[in-house]
């Protein structure tokens, strides 16, 4: 049995849960998604759905990978009852065995909703679709690609800072309003990762954002491939809080590591000088607010903060945890899997 590792953006600072979906825009306002709970290698796989609508129908579909599941396999049909979370086992189809990784999608049949995922299969045995991009697929969810927001020139645009990307892989940029998680949002450029890893680019922000306050951004590549993030739309990424000493920006943290049940290690970033914030854990989706107190920290000279800090005994067991640094004015938050690893 294998915990499903899922490549995508450990967000930064305030969007997480590192999914594919979408739903028609003019129908909702919230839209379902679902993350990948567990794999039986060639036999089955469990989802945890969010944001379902009620007594909904849907045929669930798998595919190769790449292919989001459109056209794919009907492996069962489903129905939403109360909706919201839940979680479902689906059988992996005999045509799609020995894959290395399995596109999942659900597509409603009498409603607009659609989700889809992907999973890893068989990580270290698994065979590849022959036209597969890219021309080297990854051999492990180890490397995330995630970006940063360097910068921001009001209503104009954003330039953002890469880690991890993999190299030569096609990316689409697109932006949407906050919440979106940049989903079917506005498409502003095109971009290849060329050598991969960390570069910066700056995207013009489409008139049609250029007066939101807060706007969500994507790059969605081939492969699978995806990362997402948000920017405060002013100039120099200020939030319109009261700054602090002429601090300028947000504070923002990665997970750098895990002892199951026992610690986690961040690595934050763009922190104001001499500031208290408060750290706290919860579950998944309750993004840290009113969680668990486990200590707190100065920030002393502000900028950048390595720190580790207890999981509590109440979330030992959890899958994942919400983790959040609070302050006075400014905060941050993130997740991790609760399982030991760099």
């Amino acid at each position: 049995m294998k915990k499903q590792k899922i490549v995508g953006l450990i967000v930064i600072v305030a969007l997480f849960s590192s999914i594919f979906a979408g739903v028609s825009q003019v129908q909702a306002s919230t839209y379902p998604t679902f993350s990948i709970s567990e794999v039986k290698t060639d036999e089955s796989v469990t989802i945890l759905t969010n944001n379902m609508p009620a007594n909904k129908n849907f045929n669930i579909l798998m595919g190769e990978i790449g292919t989001k599941g459109i056209d794919g396999i009907i492996v069962a049909t489903l129905n939403s009852d109360k909706g919201g979370s839940f979680l479902a086992t689906f059988p992996i189809p005999e045509q799609l065995k020995g894959r290395a990784q399995i596109a999942i999608r659900l597509e409603g049949t009498d409603n607009p909703y659609y989700a889809y995922n992907w999973f890893w299969n068989d990580a270290k045995n698994g065979t590849w679709p022959e036209d597969y991009p890219p021309a080297q697929p990854p051999t492990c969810a180890c490397n995330i690609p995630t970006f940063s927001i360097k910068s921001v020139v009001k209503g104009e645009d954003v330039t953002i800072t890469t880690y991890n990307f993999p190299k030569n892989v096609e990316f689409t940029v697109l932006m949407g309003k906050m919440w979106t998680r940049g989903i079917n949002g506005i498409e502003v450029a095109t971009l290849n990762s060329g050598e991969g890893g960390s570069f910066e680019a700056t995207f013009d922000i489409p008139a049609e954002l250029a007066n939101e306050e807060r706007i969500a951004i994507r790059l969605e590549g081939t492969g699978g491939y995806y990362a997402y993030n948000w920017f405060w739309n002013n100039t120099a990424s200020t939030p319109p809080a009261e700054p602090v000493d002429s601090y300028s920006g947000y504070p923002y943290f990665f997970i750098t590591a895990v002892e199951k049940d026992t610690t986690v290690s961040i690595k934050a970033y763009n922190l104001p000088k001499d500031t208290d914030f408060t750290v706290l854990m919860g579950k998944m989706w309750t993004m840290g607010i009113n969680g668990i107190e486990v200590t707190t920290l100065n920030s002393g000279e502000g900028g950048t903060l390595e720190a580790t800090f207890a999981i509590p005994a109440e979330l030992a067991g959890e899958q994942r945890i919400a983790v959040r640094l609070q302050g006075e004015v400014y905060y941050a938050y993130n997740w991790f899997w609760n399982n030991t690893t760099n």
